[in-house]
């Protein structure tokens, strides 16, 4: 019981961050803003809608194949179509409530292929460790591909503060906020060898096991090549999902695949702060977007809602779908 009021109370706070986050960048719009935000989205290219809902199922579909590659060597053969069903309620379920999603289509895809949901639960682990490893590659190769932009953003800053005045205070922030750091990992390591024992400890050194042991687990599939291709194309698609979608909008139509990287990586950061995204994603891409000089909230609130749109119209899709091929299925067998 005190486990599920925690899991409810973790919830509710980042679902809380999402909603405040989604408030304060509303509310803090200028009169100005707010015409530029209402005149984008009215005369923005939907048309582009189409080619970043193909992405996006494209990707979700290569998401089930790599899903059914790892669930094979247990000795099952779930078929493409279940796996690609269930994955997407998922999607629909961690849209409101996260993580939820992981458990409701490993149970779909066992109760309908007959597969021990334990077993599946342990493919997701796998699955979503070298996901991280990918994400921490595409973040590498965002900074080295965008560094000159990034540096040449944070010295103007800095030349703003100092033309400000207040470079002194500056540097006595970052010395704190270094200090503090400092602070916390000495505290870590000293919970660390202090409560050893403790099962929440035993939890988060077993984390980096964890890692290590999802990266090994890949290395030996047999189909690791066709995995490895998979997970390639999903990002592919992801960044090309970014990409098509500056096309949407005129003040964004001039970035390139190097903005398209720095927004994917940001983004997808923002998708596990607050449930589905939501007021996260939209304030992270403008952050990065004021890399670029380009001042527009827009675009962020429009793939947001593309995004969401789809995840939750083809999630409603796909439970009715996993229904119907199952009954057919029964009925032929």
């Amino acid at each position: 019981m005190k486990k599920r009021l925690l899991s409810i109370l973790k919830y509710l706070i980042f679902l809380g961050i999402g909603i405040f986050l989604m408030w304060w960048q509303l509310s803090k719009m200028t009169a100005l803003q707010r015409i530029q935000f209402e005149e984008s989205l009215r005369n923005a290219h939907y048309i582009y809608i189409i080619p970043i809902t193909a992405l996006a199922i494209l990707s979700h579909i290569s998401r089930a194949v790599r899903w059914k590659i790892l669930i094979e060597p247990m000795g099952y053969i779930p078929s493409t179509a279940n796996t690609f069903y269930a994955t997407m309620c998922g999607y629909f379920a961690n849209t409101f409530v996260p993580r939820a999603g992981e458990i409701l289509r490993c149970t779909m895809l066992g109760r309908y292929e007959k597969i021990p949901v334990t077993k599946l639960i342990g493919t997701i682990l796998v699955e979503r460790t070298f996901d991280l490893f990918c994400y921490f590659f595409v973040i590498i190769i965002t900074i080295l591909i965008q560094i000159q932009t990034v540096s040449d953003f944070v010295k103007s800053k800095l030349e703003q503060i100092s033309n400000q005045k207040h470079i002194g205070s500056a540097w006595w922030i970052i010395l704190i906020l270094v200090g503090v750091g400092g602070l916390i990992i000495l505290f870590i390591r000293w919970l660390f060898n202090r409560h050893s024992g403790h099962r929440h400890i035993i939890k988060l050194k077993g984390l980096h096991v964890g890692l290590k042991e999802g990266f090994y687990a890949i290395i030996h599939l047999k189909k690791r090549k066709y995995f490895i291709a998979h997970t390639l194309f999903i990002w592919v698609m992801y960044l090309m999902e970014v990409y098509v979608g500056f096309y949407a909008l005129s003040a964004t139509s001039s970035l390139g695949i190097g903005a398209a990287l720095s927004v994917l990586s940001l983004s997808t950061l923002a998708m596990i702060i607050a449930p589905g995204g939501i007021g996260a994603f939209p304030v992270a891409v403008q952050q990065v977007l004021l890399i670029y000089n380009i001042d527009n909230i827009s675009f962020g609130w429009l793939m947001w809602g593309v995004s969401t749109g789809i995840i939750i119209i083809v999630g409603i899709i796909c439970f009715g779908l996993i229904i119907y091929y199952n009954k057919n299925k029964n009925e032929k067998e």
